[in-house]
């Protein structure tokens, strides 16, 4: 199920014994587990009848115990797991040797109680769907694999996100957030939710200049700017970014410039592959928003399929280079000059 199908349920009070919920992206894993927390039993109820318990501290046989007791004086018990990771056996696999007793989680979730609901918060990894435990899940609770956002819809998700407070964002400052908070949604969602908070009450939308402002994201030093530099061949501000990122290394990568660098001519090569322009048909085969698409055909009047191609290459080669492959002991900074005159000349 999405996050958004269970949220529903649980909104019409329909609960299942059990919510695995599992992955590498732990904002909707905590989304759903804060939801059944705060929402579930009400006040009175939870002092009786909620518990959470983290995995570095139990093991597999305090969590089938705890989960079969009986609620006092309200209808449903709540279980969490947090850190559930580390409980072995979690998965549903067999314990070990020659014995192999069979699995107590598997034998529970055959037949759960129904009138707990237990919560599984299983971080950073994923039950494969060829288990028994997955089948038997289907059957009588609820999965949910929270895997990451692609990049290229950090900023619609950004996006979608204000919308839920009744405002809006500008594309450019949704890609600025993206671009340097990386895909780590609770670290976006962190940040703006401060951000809500300290906006002007009359603000509609949210521009660039809030974003630097109260975020703290330079709306002139940052690689979304870099990129746009490069790809429309503005020498001395591409210049002045690189000059800025060389004595702030700390706070500005090598290693995830080069990634934006690369992903951004690869969309320039496929706007020059594609046949039809249409910012309908170009939008979503870049992965970007209808709003750039002029941008990248002026990059791409800058530089040609050749270049494009070459220009790909080079960034394989200073992605190595920053690793520390045939680099010597140049540092980053200049690392990072070269590939920009390189990429640009």
């Amino acid at each position: 199920m999405t996050y958004e199908q269970i949220i529903k349920e649980l909104n019409n009070k329909i609960y299942k014994p059990i919510y695995y919920l599992m992955g590498d992206e732990a904002y909707y894993i905590d989304k759903v587990t804060d939801y059944i927390a705060n929402n579930v039993l009400t006040e009175a109820e939870r002092s009786f009848n909620q518990t959470v318990l983290y995995g570095k501290d139990i093991d597999l046989g305090a969590v089938i115990t705890t989960s079969r007791r009986f609620p006092m004086m309200s209808n449903y018990q709540v279980v969490i797991i947090k850190e559930a990771q580390n409980i072995k056996g979690i998965d549903g696999s067999d314990g070990p040797g020659k014995s192999k007793k069979p699995n107590s989680f598997l034998l529970y979730a055959e037949n759960p109680p129904k009138s707990t609901i237990l919560v599984i918060n299983l971080k950073y990894k994923s039950l494969e769907k060829n288990r028994k435990l997955y089948k038997l899940l289907e059957k009588t609770g609820v999965i949910l694999d929270s895997k990451k956002l692609y990049d290229n819809k950090l900023p619609e998700w950004i996006s979608g996100y204000v919308a839920q407070k009744q405002l809006k964002i500008d594309p450019t400052a949704a890609n600025l957030i993206a671009e340097s908070l990386g895909s780590d949604l609770c670290k976006i969602a962190n940040e703006i939710d401060k951000l809500f908070i300290v906006l002007p009450k009359d603000i509609k939308t949210i521009t660039s200049d809030y974003v630097e402002k109260y975020i703290g994201i330079s709306k002139e030093f940052n690689n979304f700017e870099l990129q746009r530099a490069i790809g429309f061949k503005e020498f001395l501000k591409a210049n002045r970014i690189v000059n800025h990122f060389g004595k702030n290394i700390n706070d500005n990568p090598i290693q995830f410039t080069i990634k934006v660098l690369f992903d951004y001519f690869v969309k320039i090569l496929i706007y020059h592959s594609s046949q039809n322009k249409s910012r309908e048909v170009l939008a979503p085969a870049m992965g970007v928003n209808p709003f750039f698409i002029e941008e990248y055909a002026k990059s791409a009047r800058n530089y040609s399929v050749q270049k494009v191609v070459q220009n790909i290459s080079i960034i394989r080669q200073f992605d190595l280079k920053s690793k520390g492959v045939n680099s010597g002991r140049t540092e980053p900074a200049e690392l990072l000059k070269e590939l920009v005159f390189r990429l640009m000349h």
